[in-house]
């Protein structure tokens, strides 16, 4: 119990002390220093998920770092709980966006970090706003920024695999950036979905080898939401053994 009151503490008072940044990131970007704002923006958030981490009492393990190209990429992993995106935006070491659900903008200064890291916010239940959405972030990826997208649609809450939305792959064919695969196993247990309890636990991130969408076959792109899904099963069938 000490652990979880120690973590959401840190975890607000962080965000009210990160306002601070916010006002600096502001002047950087009055001041057109596009390369000093974009540094601050990832070295903060990183800072503050690596922390968010540690205080759980967790450990992270990234395994196949190399596999990540230098240019901008659309990485897909599978959703198992709420440290996904801090894990993510910690251990991946390259700037990210996140393709969220639009629940998250009304989280108050959480939302504006996520803004300045080019989060696009996705409402599921409008087909016109989710297409709006992803065509928003097939713009992100075509000027050179790189997100990651939870196919699943929302937390498993486990080990569990759920099916992946066919569409949300478009993404990278309308972009034609390479998609990384990413397998998260284990952050499901440093927070259930229905409780505020943090316990510690150990997590593994795998990055497989990027698929390169602009070298398929269109029958390749079509059934592209079944191949990365099948490489996550596989890995995480892997770190189960």
């Amino acid at each position: 119990m000490i652990r979880t009151v120690i973590w959401y503490v840190y975890f607000w008072l962080y965000a009210v002390y990160s306002i601070i940044l916010l006002i600096k990131l502001n002047k950087l970007t009055k001041q057109n220093k596009t390369k000093e704002a974009e540094k601050l923006i990832f070295e903060a958030t990183k800072k503050w998920s690596r922390r968010l981490i540690k205080l759980s009492g967790s450990t992270v393990e990234v395994i196949g770092t190399e596999n990540i190209p230098d240019e901008n990429v659309l990485f897909v992993s599978n959703h198992q709980g709420d440290f996904d995106i801090p894990i993510l935006l910690g251990y991946l070491n390259k700037p990210v966006g996140f393709i969220a659900k639009v629940e998250l903008k009304k989280v108050p200064i959480i939302s504006i970090w996520m803004e300045k890291i080019n989060c696009v916010f996705i409402d599921r239940k409008s087909p016109r706003k989710s297409l709006e959405a992803i065509l928003q972030a097939a713009k992100l990826l075509k000027k050179g920024k790189s997100l990651v997208i939870f196919p699943e649609g929302t937390r498993s809450g486990s080990q569990k695999l759920r099916n992946f939305k066919p569409s949300s792959l478009k993404l990278a064919i309308k972009a034609k950036v390479p998609i990384v695969p990413v397998t998260i196993n284990g952050s499901y247990k440093i927070k259930k979905p229905d409780s505020l309890k943090i316990r510690p636990a150990h997590v593994t991130v795998t990055i497989s080898p990027p698929v390169f969408v602009d070298k398929l076959s269109k029958k390749e792109q079509a059934d592209l939401a079944d191949k990365i899904r099948e490489v996550i099963a596989k890995s995480l069938l892997n770190n189960n053994k």
